[in-house]
């Protein structure tokens, strides 16, 4: 009997031990299923922030396209009033000159007259004979 209730006992063990084991399996299955899902839902949330990123990046793009257009027109513009400006400085400049040379011999003239007139009226013959300057 003693082998035949050690027989039973070595069963039951047996069965224990097989339970045990499928216990074992099935928390260790448990366990990969949730390891599982919990990497599928961090997966997901990963390609969440990269197409985030990704959107926020097509934005900020767009963004500095937009910025740079303006940039662009701006420089543009200021360009046209630059050479606008430089060409108005360039007819100025010209203009000084002449103005300069028509001083110039308008204080030429003022001086000669200055000098005929210390020296008396008979040189203002002389004067009167030179060729008048007409300026417009």
């Amino acid at each position: 009997m003693a082998s035949s209730s050690g027989t039973c006992s070595g069963s039951s063990s047996l069965l224990q031990n097989s339970g045990s084991e499928e216990d074992l399996q099935a928390v260790m299955d448990q366990r990969k299923r949730k390891r599982m899902t919990s990497n599928h839902e961090s997966a997901r949330r990963s390609r969440m922030r990269k197409q985030k990123h990704l959107d926020d990046l097509v934005t900020q793009v767009a963004q500095l396209r937009k910025e740079n257009q303006q940039i662009l027109t701006t420089v543009n513009i200021t360009t046209q009033q630059f050479l606008s400006v430089e060409a108005e400085n360039s007819v100025l400049r010209a203009q000084v000159g002449e103005l300069s040379h028509r001083l110039e011999s308008l204080n030429e003239i003022i001086e000669l007259w200055l000098c005929v007139r210390r020296r008396g009226e008979d040189e203002v013959g002389i004067i009167m004979s030179f060729p008048t300057v007409s300026f417009p």
